[in-house]
């Protein structure tokens, strides 16, 4: 690149300028757009109450989402959490069906549930070197069959009317989930960015034969980052079943997809080492809102699997064309 041109794009609001902060905040301006698009359709959607409905939809998706990035910015890919909200569901509904009393109990169990199945694929993926798709698919495999287990095929309904507590709580006026997803946004955005462990998590995704010669102990990071994703499954595994007051095996069905879509349009790469907390947030809001405006404007379930499939081929080609650019 000339100096001349360098200088050129660096001056506020000279053309190049202004078209490398619009490639930069692609997907802020879509999120924009979509949002004035729904507003404009629909006088539900832009008020306070939608506001807090489309917070407590993401919730869910926002735990999982943080643990996936985690696992993505490492280069690797976890495709059990859904399963493992299932599973981690039934345990803990179970739990509380049997000591109501001690409610508390019913959530650390699923939260152990969860961070163990996160740590049984970190330890195939980082000691026995599985690739990451195998060894995730593999526990998909496990855990949804395990949760049918404990439920003998069947859901766990007659759950005590307390257990609604852990989703419905409301502090300030925000749900429980909603305040676990804000402080987990803004709790792993500054671990990403200014702890040696973010540091290391993107080493590792961006050369790691390279971070083992600095001495970084790339089983250590993977371990820890599917052990974290697996623990985060477990919290909203939990969450959901409170919020419905009984435990599905079914629970999470799909999640993973989402939760990976959030990631990818948030502009992380799927090779690792690139991508931000506050970029899958982006991506997180931005699938739930196009999911909570396409249903006040009552459009088909399909139809919304189209738009979003679409958006994330989109998102991923404009982060590879930028990236060109950028070389």
């Amino acid at each position: 690149m000339s100096t001349d041109t360098a200088v050129e794009r660096r001056r506020p609001f000279s053309a190049k300028w202004l078209q490398d902060m619009a490639i930069r905040y692609a997907m802020v301006l879509v999120l924009i757009v979509v949002i004035a698009f729904f507003a404009y359709r629909s006088a539900r959607f832009a008020t306070p109450d939608n506001v807090v409905t489309i917070l407590i939809a993401a919730a869910p998706f926002a735990l999982i989402a943080l643990g996936q990035t985690l696992v993505i910015l490492t280069g690797g890919i976890d495709l059990s959490v859904g399963s493992v909200i299932a599973l981690s569901a039934m345990a803990g509904a179970y739990t509380a069906k049997a000591m109501p009393d001690q409610l508390w109990l019913a959530l650390i169990v699923a939260i152990a549930i969860g961070a163990l199945a996160g740590a049984i694929n970190g330890l195939v993926v980082s000691v026995l070197d599985v690739p990451p798709f195998i060894a995730t698919l593999g526990m998909l495999t496990l855990a949804s069959g395990l949760a049918f287990v404990i439920g003998g095929g069947a859901p766990i309904n007659g759950l005590p009317a307390n257990f609604s507590q852990f989703a419905n709580t409301q502090v300030l006026g925000l749900t429980i989930p909603v305040i676990l997803m804000i402080i987990g946004i803004v709790g792993f955005g500054v671990m990403m960015r200014r702890t040696k462990f973010g540091m290391h998590v993107y080493a590792v995704g961006g050369n790691e034969q390279a971070s083992r010669i600095a001495g970084i102990k790339t089983g250590r990071v993977k371990f820890l980052v599917y052990t974290i994703s697996g623990a985060l499954a477990g919290i909203s595994g939990i969450m959901l079943a409170s919020r419905t007051i009984n435990g599905s095996p079914s629970l999470g069905v799909g999640y993973e997809l989402d939760a990976i879509a959030a990631v990818v349009i948030g502009g992380a790469s799927l090779m690792g080492g690139r991508g931000t907390i506050w970029g899958t947030a982006l991506g997180l809001l931005m699938i739930q809102t196009l999911n909570n405006g396409l249903d006040i404007l009552t459009v088909p379930s399909y139809w919304q699997d189209v738009v979003k499939g679409l958006l994330i081929v989109a998102a991923v080609s404009v982060d590879v064309w930028a990236a060109k650019r950028r070389e």
